[in-house]
């Protein structure tokens, strides 16, 4: 390819992620499947999900629940061509939690990390929901680029745009890092890490919070 197109290519990739669109329910599918080949090696992801062939097709399953039921009714789902971030905001509605709720969901989460590593996966939910702050904010469940398209500054360009709208509303944000190489990134963005949330034996989980800005 010419690198003059490879130039072009990026410069509209990267226009596309400073002004994303919103998701809806026709999106699931294909931004489950972008969220599933990025996350594919992540290191929490690595250590709670099940090894083997079948990890793709379970993780698939599992992005496409949570961006139908717990993200995309909720407006904060943005896209663009490879690339998507997964915000709750804080109006949303908690997940209903309880013994009956937990019961539902246990075959999509036998199903996701089997059942030799099933305990790390509910140890990992449970401290996660454990540290989760119950101050008003944003709440950056996850951000993913396609692989192919990594390193181009896309996840970036996406962040900076959402986090624009969220300071025009005044408002804190909060993630949790699974991945050091983005520590950098979250950090510039004004991301300041909290502490480790992980639990015992695996892989750092980073809690870290964003003030609200005045603009």
């Amino acid at each position: 390819m010419n690198p003059s197109d490879m130039t072009g290519d990026r410069h509209l990739l990267l226009a596309g992620a400073q002004n994303p669109r919103r998701a809806n329910d026709t999106d699931a599918l294909s931004l489950a499947r972008l969220l599933s080949a990025a996350f594919l090696a992540d290191p929490v992801f690595d250590w709670i999900a099940r090894p083997g062939r079948r990890r793709a097709e379970v993780m698939e399953e599992f992005f496409f629940w949570l961006l139908k039921t717990r993200a995309i009714p909720f407006g904060e789902v943005w896209a663009s061509e490879g690339v998507v971030a997964v915000w709750i905001p804080p109006d949303a509605p908690a997940s209903p939690g309880g013994v009956l709720e937990q019961l539902r969901l246990l075959p999509l989460f036998l199903r996701l990390c089997g059942l030799p590593r099933f305990l790390r996966g509910s140890a990992m939910g449970e401290a996660m929901e454990k540290n989760h702050p119950k101050d008003e904010h944003f709440y950056l469940g996850f951000i993913a680029v396609a692989p192919r398209l990594q390193g181009m500054g896309l996840g970036a360009a996406m962040l900076e745009a959402n986090l624009k709208r969220i300071d025009a509303r005044g408002i804190p944000a909060y993630l949790e890092n699974s991945n050091p190489k983005n520590t950098r990134l979250y950090e510039r963005l004004g991301f300041v890490a909290r502490r480790n949330i992980a639990p015992h034996g695996a892989p750092p989980m980073i809690a870290m919070w964003r003030n609200a800005r005045v603009l």
